[in-house]
């Protein structure tokens, strides 16, 4: 369970998060959803401390983040931001083998190779395992990236905007993978993510925020309604019941 207890974080006089509690459960997808500014990646980085707070206490199954250490936080809890950039020129199977560094500190063994091998399979990165990531679509890439970070083999898995650069196809791809995580490997996957019907689709909680607070949380069948949606975003959206799930309509 990650326990966020009152944190707040400022740019100036700005509170882009303002004084959040919020429990996310082990286990499962929990996303995180909201307008554009509305403090969502800025919360998901507290949680990974690539962000320190200003004020609260962010914990990570009893563990302080801000009293562990670096090692130990990084085999607990793995993140993909928002935004990836890397100045050497690898090969997938080099970036993918990044995510054992925590555990092999570079020196990778049997048991890192299998894993790496895992995480590449689990991704579909076979055709791609010796191309470099330049030569990639920004979809492929963004599947290298993501098979990286389950490398790690953390329990804990945050993802900002996983499904950035991919069309539809591999969107819907990314997010059954991600489904598989949580209930295949037990992984507790919480994501930013824009697309509200793909939270509410493959998500066991949302939690919705608004001006750097939580405004609404539970799961898809309590926020996914025209209500709670007009509260989030601003605008009316019509919902409906299609196979057991709540999808949001909107026009301009």
């Amino acid at each position: 369970m990650i326990d966020i207890a009152g944190v707040t974080k400022k740019y100036g006089t700005v509170a882009v998060v303002d004084d959040v509690d919020l429990l996310i459960p082990a286990g499962g997808i929990t996303s995180i959803i909201g307008a554009n500014g509305a403090g969502k990646s800025t919360l998901i980085s507290m949680v990974s401390r690539l962000l320190t707070t200003e004020t609260g206490t962010i914990t990570v199954d009893g563990h302080d983040i801000a009293a562990t250490r670096s090692g130990e936080l990084a085999r607990r809890l793995a993140i993909l931001r928002q935004e990836n950039h890397l100045a050497a020129r690898l090969t997938v199977r080099d970036l993918v083998a990044f995510g054992r560094y925590p555990h092999s500190r570079g020196r990778l063994t049997t048991v890192d190779r299998e894993h790496i091998d895992r995480a590449m399979d689990y991704l579909d990165l076979g055709d791609f395992t010796d191309r470099y990531l330049d030569e990639l679509s920004g979809g492929q890439r963004q599947r290298a990236f993501v098979a990286m970070v389950l490398c790690q083999d953390t329990d804990y898995v945050l993802l900002d905007e996983p499904l950035n650069n991919l069309d539809m196809r591999h969107a819907v791809a990314m997010m059954r993978i991600l489904r598989r995580a949580a209930d295949e490997l037990g992984k507790t996957v919480v994501m930013v993510v824009h697309d509200i019907n793909f939270a509410s689709t493959y998500s066991d909680h949302i939690v919705a925020m608004k001006d750097g607070r939580v405004v609404h949380q539970g799961p898809p069948s309590v926020v996914i309604h025209a209500e709670p949606l007009r509260d989030i975003f601003g605008i009316d959206v019509t919902v409906h019941e299609i196979d057991g799930h709540r999808i949001g309509v909107y026009y301009s």
